[in-house]
């Protein structure tokens, strides 16, 4: 640690609005922690109610996505234990907040979420709540449920979605999303 400048990461943090931020392995217990910090933090902000649930939302859906995902034999075996962490911040963004986070992907999953999202961007919010309430009722090949938390964090978001895979050497490519809502 004797290079690390943790007075240049807070001043980072400050300079891009980052209110929380937590990089390692997703537990049921962080996340309960962290959505904690999240709804104390977003009250003494004085947002209003209908925000404070939609940022809570979406930051529940993405840190059960980190969860479920940075754990994952499929890319936790064999691999660095960086791989299994996950990275997931909240910041201010002018009037919004904006919900992000990244992990290790293998490469060969990337191309699923990636159409599942492009399938999303090009979609109003009527087209949304549509498409919610199809996935809901368990039409499609996925089946009931699947693919939903896309769909939501999509509804509640204020502009679409932000997605994008950063390329690395082996198997794995790092996948981050943002939800400004």
């Amino acid at each position: 640690m004797a290079g690390f400048d943790l007075f240049t990461l807070r001043e980072v943090f400050a300079d891009q609005g980052v209110m929380i931020c937590f990089n390692g392995p997703f537990s049921h217990s962080v996340i309960e922690e962290l959505g904690i910090a999240v709804r104390k933090y977003l009250e003494s902000a004085e947002a209003p109610t209908s925000r404070i649930a939609d940022v809570f939302a979406v930051f529940i859906e993405q840190a059960q996505n980190l969860k479920n995902y940075t754990g994952r034999d499929s890319i936790a075996a064999g691999e660095p234990s960086q791989h299994r962490n996950g990275t997931l911040v909240i910041a201010r963004e002018g009037e919004h907040y904006v919900v992000s986070s990244g992990n290790m992907v293998r490469r060969e999953d990337v191309e699923e979420v990636i159409g599942k999202l492009n399938a999303l961007v090009g979609l109003d919010k009527p087209a949304l709540k549509a498409a919610y309430k199809e996935r809901l009722r368990g039409s499609g090949a996925q089946g009931r449920g699947a693919g939903l938390g896309f769909i939501d964090m999509a509804r509640r978001a204020a502009e679409p979605l932000r997605f994008s895979v950063r390329e690395l050497p082996g198997d794995a490519v790092f996948f981050s999303i943002s939800a400004v809502v």
